[in-house]
């Protein structure tokens, strides 16, 4: 009990900075199905330093829409390649989920692989900290990676 409210107590006083993406093959439909998720805040204090604009509110956006700016922020730090090929990756939008925003994200036309390489390195310029878990499910195999700032991308095999 002590030992809980202690480590209640570090946490508030130290966030963590984290995302976790799940990406599933689904053989069927020949596609990657990829949910990303991220704290809106710290998503939202990357943003802001990108455009140089402290106002900016993800969540009651003024000039651009939550997705299209959530949009080029994701696709220029994340980055999937299937045996070696880097995939095209189609965002499908953006959902509020309790205090994370999740992306949608789908890479089409996907056949048999062995391999797969991903780069992710969302909010790593604003926090030297952040990880940023992936989750990979083929099948009944799951495999993960965690991926920081001095290592943003990984290689896993099925």
């Amino acid at each position: 009990m002590v030992l809980s409210v202690i480590l209640s107590w570090l946490v508030a006083l130290h966030p963590i900075h984290v995302s976790v993406t799940d990406i599933v093959h689904d053989e069927k439909e020949r596609e990657l199905e990829i949910i990303m998720r991220i704290f809106t805040d710290d998503l939202e204090t990357s943003i802001r330093a990108l455009k140089n604009n402290p106002e900016l509110d993800l969540l009651n956006p003024v000039q651009s829409t939550t997705d299209e700016l959530v949009k080029q922020y994701v696709l220029e730090r994340f980055a999937v390649s299937l045996d070696g090929k880097k995939q095209i990756l189609n965002f499908l939008g953006t959902q509020q989920e309790d205090d994370a925003l999740l992306c949608f994200i789908q890479v089409r036309g996907v056949k048999k692989w062995k391999t797969i390489e991903v780069m992710n390195s969302v909010i790593t310029e604003t926090y030297d900290d952040q990880s940023n878990l992936v989750h990979v499910t083929v099948g009944d195999k799951v495999r993960s990676l965690r991926l920081m700032r001095n290592s943003p991308s990984g290689k896993l095999s099925f």
